[in-house]
Formats: structure tokens, C-alpha cells, sequence
């Protein structure tokens, strides 16, 4: 799986405002900002995103995902 397919399915199956996907193979960070994030612990955050890819995660298409998730107003902080 490469990076631009992850990307595309959190894109599909999450609304979020900025989706980018890094890394090759199983192996990968998502930074994603989403006025969902809004209110929300940062499991909670990460739940969301595990919800879009749980189907690959599962059949080892991704082993390992590493996550920086922001609402809209903390990502206009950094």
C-alpha cells in the first residue's frame, strides 16, 4: 500500500479539512485537521482515523500508523 491510497480512504470515509499521508509499505503517519477533532480527547481523535483504515489494518495492509490530528484552530496555532 503506498501512501497516496491511505490518504485517499481517510479522505473518502472521514471529513476533514487537510488529510496528508507519509510513508511506504505498512507503515505510516497521518496528519489530518478536522472540525470533527473538535471537543475531543486525543484517543478519541485517533479512534476516528483507525475507523477509516480498520478493514486494512486487519488484513496487515497497514501495520503501523503514527498520528498528528488537529482541529482547525490548532493547526492555525502551529
Amino acid at each position: 500500500m503506498d501512501s497516496a491510497a491511505v490518504e485517499a480512504l481517510i479522505s473518502q470515509r472521514f471529513n476533514a479539512q487537510l488529510v496528508e499521508v507519509q510513508g511506504e509499505g505498512s507503515k505510516f503517519h497521518v496528519t489530518a485537521v478536522s472540525d470533527e477533532f473538535v471537543g475531543l480527547m486525543p484517543i478519541k481523535k485517533q479512534q476516528r482515523i483507525y475507523a477509516c483504515l480498520t478493514e486494512e489494518i486487519a488484513s496487515g495492509a497497514i501495520h503501523a500508523v503514527t498520528m498528528s490530528l488537529f482541529t482547525p484552530e490548532e493547526w492555525a496555532k502551529k
